[in-house]
């Protein structure tokens, strides 16, 4: 089973992304918005980020400039872009990138059902929500997986391949090696809560959080302690700060919603508090850290 013509559906932060590692991992790729100036705005992150690489490779001898020119129009020629999602009728895998909320993504799957080929393979770049609920609302159970790529697409080397019960095999061994065209490392998991990276992360961050809440340590000594102890590129309340307060907290409440016996997910108080007063970190200068662009104080 080859994956060579892909949909994806949603072109944002990850979409995009997503839609150029498989243009220049080889496939036709379908970039599919529901309005015209999210879909011009993917496009033209595309179009820099190619022009970007393009350059690069003249910069360290891999192309010459007529080469570079060439390798960008290819790439750039294999992406379709639509408003329509009939034109992910005959795609071999259609991966969903849209906004983090469940019964949103439920619906599109089951939407996508009854429009795409019955071949078709469907995943979900989704980082916490169960991959076998949007699994049951495409009507293609064993043909759903799960494919978490993460940010920035087109520099972060993993990605997340999430099988459920039901996944079939050919399937499953079909994402990996389209995870790997895509110039990725590809891990295995189950659907289980947040997977590999975010079920180790999330309460790492938690952890930390609670530690500052309880002045067992400044923020400042926590970070510095986890960049200098354990070789982290930075401290856990920073990486917060990064990722969001709001998402973070988000992620947190459907894991507790979920799996309420679970000791390790928990939600610490001053994540709330701070959610509630619009401190969501970097994105809003202030979050554990004040922020000016990405200069934190």
């Amino acid at each position: 089973m080859k994956i060579q013509n892909v949909g994806v559906v949603g072109c944002g932060l990850m979409g995009h992304g997503i839609v150029q590692v498989a243009a220049q991992g080889g496939c036709n790729v379908v970039a599919l918005e529901t309005q015209q100036e999210a879909l011009d705005k993917g496009i033209a992150r595309v179009e820099k980020s190619l022009a970007k690489l393009a350059s690069k490779n003249v910069e360290k001898g891999k192309m010459t400039a007529d080469q570079a020119a060439a390798w960008q129009t290819e790439v750039r020629g294999r992406i379709t872009p639509s408003l329509d999602k009939g034109d992910l009728a005959n795609c071999d895998l259609v991966v969903e990138a849209i906004v983090e909320n469940l019964d949103v993504k439920k619906s599109l799957f089951s939407e996508l059902g009854g429009i795409c080929k019955p071949e078709t393979i469907f995943a979900s770049n989704t980082s916490s929500f169960p991959v076998g609920e949007m699994a049951d609302a495409s009507g293609r159970k064993d043909r759903f997986i799960g494919l978490h790529f993460f940010n920035p697409v087109q520099l972060m080397r993993l990605v997340e391949v999430v099988r459920t019960d039901d996944t079939n095999e050919d399937v499953f061994a079909a994402a990996r090696a389209f995870g790997e065209a895509c110039g990725k490392t590809p891990v295995s998991c189950k659907d289980t809560p947040g997977f590999v990276v975010n079920r180790l992360l999330v309460p790492y961050m938690v952890q930390a959080i609670q530690m500052l809440d309880r002045d067992d340590a400044s923020k400042e000594d926590i970070d510095a302690a986890m960049q200098l102890g354990c070789g982290h590129p930075m401290g856990p309340l920073t990486l917060t700060d990064y990722v969001g307060l709001d998402t973070t907290l988000s992620i947190l409440e459907g894991w507790v919603e979920r799996y309420p016996n679970e000791p390790a997910f928990s939600i610490p108080a001053s994540l709330v508090s701070k959610v509630k007063e619009g401190k969501l970190g970097r994105k809003t200068g202030e979050g554990y850290y004040k922020w000016e662009g990405d200069k934190k104080s």
